[in-house]
């Protein structure tokens, strides 16, 4: 009987854990990507810079690349500056932006790719997706998987709270869009990865359940790995869909309609979500859901993020043009104005706003 079986596209090292940076050069070389130290890193200009100080005597082989900003651009610049070394990878060291970049810049000039987060804003720190500002406002960019995540706890802890706020809203919302991919497989017969969505869910349910807080290192593991596994599953769908359904386009559209007052993506995410599953009639889930993020500080209705309900409304109404081809409970019920603004009341009810 023949044994079958797939290959799925995933980092070789994954090490969260408290002072994983310490070890960062030896982790490197006796996983062989890079036994010479010969590294391209990209930082910012501040916790990267501070963390440079730190990290350089220990990397004596490595050169050092500060980062503008998270635009396509900058991405493209890195990747110019970067070319001209012979590097045996790239470390993207920083929040989601210089990860970003670096693995756009990598992807471009053909190194793996060392992701290093300082913080835990949302599931990019391992996904096979480059998020980048251009003239037309955001793209996303396909680009292979970090051969390796580094996450510090100890670094973790020092960001402001408001990053780990934002990636517990991204984990959470991962459970409203599995709920639409199921849904878009049923109505539609989209394709459905069994085991993209079941990782999806998982990361996102151990968020969700998990009674710790953004100051517990516990609590911090297990947002940390979800993110992780959310980027993994990504890969395994080879498309963003186990962790992007009308969460993400609600997202998407408050970024479009509003780029000088958006919010977080984590934030707007969990919001998203929170609605989605309002409106797909789980009253169960979205109770969950609301007393969750509220425990955590995020918002759960627009008001709490300096939106009026009419804004919301527009938002919604606008959020499908943002994915099209993308079926979620949006494209679903294909509410008319009058009926988001009702679905949103009645929803603003249920959770006691």
């Amino acid at each position: 009987m023949p044994v079958l079986t797939r290959l799925i596209p995933s980092p070789v090292v994954v090490d969260i854990n408290a002072g994983a940076l310490d070890d960062l050069a030896g982790l490197l070389a006796d996983q062989r990507i890079s036994a010479s130290g010969k590294l391209a890193i990209a930082i910012s200009g501040g916790s990267g810079a501070r963390l440079r100080e730190r990290l350089s005597p220990a990397l004596p082989g490595a050169d050092w690349y500060e980062v503008d900003g998270g635009t396509l651009d900058d991405a493209i610049k890195l990747a110019d500056a970067m070319k001209k070394g012979h590097y045996d990878a790239v470390v993207g060291l920083g929040g989601g932006k210089i990860i970003d970049c670096a693995k756009f810049a990598a992807a471009r000039i053909g190194l793996p790719l060392v992701a290093v987060a300082t913080n835990l804003s949302h599931d990019g720190l391992c996904s096979p997706v480059a998020t980048l500002d251009n003239d037309a406002g955001r793209g996303s960019y396909g680009v292979p998987n970090p051969i390796a995540v580094v996450i510090d706890l100890d670094i973790i802890r020092e960001a402001p709270v408001r990053f780990v706020r934002s990636g517990i809203g991204d984990a959470i919302s991962n459970i409203s869009a599995v709920a639409d991919w199921e849904l878009a497989h049923r109505e539609t017969g989209e394709d459905l990865d069994g085991l993209a969505a079941a990782m999806a869910r998982q990361a996102g349910e151990a968020v969700l359940r998990h009674p710790g807080g953004v100051g517990d290192d516990k609590f911090l593991q297990v947002l940390a790995e979800g993110l992780v596994l959310t980027g993994i599953s990504m890969s395994v769908a080879g498309d963003s869909r186990p962790a992007s359904g009308a969460c993400h386009e609600i997202n998407h559209a408050f970024d479009l309609l509003f780029p000088k007052r958006a919010a977080s993506h984590g934030e707007q995410c969990g919001l998203g979500a929170a609605f989605a599953t309002h409106l797909r009639g789980d009253t169960e889930t979205r109770d969950l859901m609301v007393e969750v993020l509220r425990r955590h500080g995020l918002p759960v209705t627009p008001g709490e993020i300096g939106f009026t309900d009419e804004e919301f409304v527009e938002v919604v109404a606008y959020a499908p043009k943002t994915r099209p081809g993308r079926y979620t409970i949006l494209e679903h019920l294909d509410l008319s104005t009058d009926q988001i603004r009702d679905a949103y009341a009645d929803y603003a009810e249920a959770i006691g706003s």
